[in-house]
């Protein structure tokens, strides 16, 4: 007896998806429509696929993917094929991990300019670590670091905030050596708090004089200069939320950390327990409360409703490189940087590969074409299924 299919999020999708665009659809946007489109066909015949046909005779039919960025199950081959390319940046040194969260009086504002505010909080947070570390009071060097946006909570709700895996440490401003930070940490989270919410809130000021924000709606107060001054001044006065975490081990701890987050959407199909009479229930974790592992029940409408509130504009990068690990001149800087480190520990400069077994040790599969059954046949032949519609192609977004 073949065991019971767990749940998924596309479930909901195909079951409930339709009522809920006959009661909200004239509220969705293009880019909400188009995921729930995607992940109600993910890997149905409605998209075609191919049959294998293995040499111990095994065969078996396998649909084609959305490969929508949003979609839970099509995230594995897109994280693994970046993990393989992220490996090679990697420095001998510790890692730390920082969260740059947006205050929730700004939640309204951001879902009404998702690429304007999600792109000024990036820029916000990566002046204010590329600031603080260049100061001689703290680091006094360049640093380099990696950013994920994430815009949900454990319950669905929307957070924004984006996570930073940052190396330990960075260049002298002339070049010539790896200056470490202090062991154990990093900049100071109070420095790093106060000067990001200045740096946002400067950047919010100068979208709103250039009219690029939308205000509509509960948000057409914010027209007035009145209202919209007693919300800065409101935001000025409150604590923003800058946390550093303790440093990771070495680049194994790296990987680990960057597969499981860089590619999340806002709920994991593991995370679903079950779907029956109009109803989602779904693991969560309350971090108000001790972590407690807790179990939610939506109704599928709310569900869905909460899934779509972080579908992200489509061409909107949520994984960003700055510092010396910045796209222009990454090469020689990384260079630069990986000398300087294998300096510091009297060696040879390291590879810039990660060892060929550190992606197989997170659980990252080269995909060797064996038999899902019997594990020793070899993928002979492939056979298209064309779609169920010509027109049903796996498009991204």
């Amino acid at each position: 007896m073949l065991p019971e299919r767990r749940p998924e999020v596309a479930d909901v999708f195909r079951s409930y998806g339709p009522r809920f665009l006959e009661t909200h659809g004239s509220s969705l946007s293009g880019d909400q429509r188009k995921v729930l489109r995607d992940l109600s066909r993910c890997r149905t015949a409605a998209l075609g696929g191919h049959k294998r046909y293995y040499d111990c005779g095994h065969e078996e039919i396998s649909y084609n993917s959305c490969r929508n960025r949003h979609c839970p199950k099509c995230q594995a081959s897109s994280r693994a094929e970046w993990l393989e390319k992220e490996a090679k940046h990697l420095l001998d040194v510790p890692y730390f991990h920082v969260v740059f969260t947006l205050p929730e009086e700004l939640g309204p504002l951001a879902l009404q300019n998702k690429r304007a505010i999600y792109g000024a909080l990036f820029r916000a947070a990566a002046e204010t670590l590329s600031t603080i570390a260049r100061d001689p009071k703290h680091l006094g060097a360049e640093i380099g670091f990696l950013m994920v946006l994430h815009t949900w909570g454990q319950n669905l709700h929307h957070h924004p905030h984006v996570h930073c895996v940052v190396p330990g440490g960075g260049i002298s401003p002339d070049g010539s050596r790896w200056i470490p930070c202090t062991p154990g940490f990093f900049l100071p989270v109070r420095v790093l708090s106060r000067l990001f919410r200045g740096k946002f809130l400067a950047r919010l000021e100068a979208l709103r004089s250039t009219g690029t924000l939308t205000l509509a709606g509960r948000l057409a107060s914010l027209e007035t200069p009145l209202a919209w001054q007693a919300l800065i001044a409101a935001l000025r006065k409150s604590e923003w939320v800058v946390y550093s975490k303790p440093p990771f081990g070495g680049a194994q701890q790296v990987l680990k950390y960057l597969a499981r987050y860089t590619h999340r959407v806002a709920i994991s199909n593991q995370r679903i327990l079950s779907i029956a009479d109009g109803k989602v229930r779904f693991r969560w974790k309350d971090y108000a409360h001790g972590s407690k592992h807790r179990v939610m029940e939506l109704e599928a409408g709310e569900f869905i409703r909460r899934f779509l509130l972080h579908v992200i504009p489509r061409g909107f990068v949520r994984i960003r490189h700055f510092g010396f690990l910045a796209n222009r001149g990454r090469r020689e800087k990384l260079e630069l940087a990986r000398n300087l480190v294998a300096q510091r520990a009297d060696a040879s400069p390291p590879s810039p590969a990660a060892p060929p077994d550190l992606l197989a040790s997170i659980g990252v599969d080269g995909g060797a074409a064996l038999c899902p059954k019997c594990k020793k046949g070899r993928l002979v032949f492939v056979e298209d299924i064309a779609p169920l519609d010509a027109s049903d192609s796996p498009d991204t977004s």
